[in-house]
């Protein structure tokens, strides 16, 4: 039971160990802003994972990169704008609701309020509808019916 404690308290800390210590900035101002524009931008090699929590390799020049902006003098918003200048809004872990994005943002909302409408129509159109019941039996139908029950 302890190893098991032990494994998930190293798994958990295993962010811990991207940021390598020569990656560091001797600011720590700027190691702070650095990690915080780390933690928007998301590692293009492991998907859902930010730039800050990866040990790929594209993630380390991407730190770099950022740490690199950052002592040149960039603010936090001229450091983001370049990195999705040079790679896209896709770098993004927080896309912006614009352009070609609003229609994604838009979509998912858009087709549950279409589903919801579909469905209530349906449910309405259903209430609405004749009963469906078949009309008696005509006097030949009955007759026959008589004739066979007899047998």
């Amino acid at each position: 039971m302890k190893r098991l404690i032990l494994a998930l308290a190293l798994l958990a800390a295993w962010p811990v160990f991207a940021v390598t210590p020569s990656e560091v900035l001797d600011n720590p101002a700027l190691e702070a802003r650095a990690r915080d524009i780390s933690k928007g931008l998301r590692c293009l090699v492991c998907r859902n994972e930010n730039i800050d929590e990866s040990n790929a390799e594209l993630a380390r020049d991407l730190r770099v990169l950022v740490r690199e902006r950052l002592v040149a003098g960039d603010t936090n918003e001229e450091v983001v704008d370049y990195v999705v200048n040079r790679y896209g809004e896709y770098v993004l872990l927080k896309p912006t609701a614009q352009g070609a994005n609003l229609i994604l943002w838009i979509a998912g909302p858009a087709m549950l309020l279409l589903a919801g409408g579909m469905g209530l129509a349906y449910v309405r159109r259903r209430g609405r509808a004749e009963d469906g019941t078949e009309a008696g039996l005509t006097r030949e139908e009955e007759a026959r019916l008589e004739d066979i029950l007899r047998e």
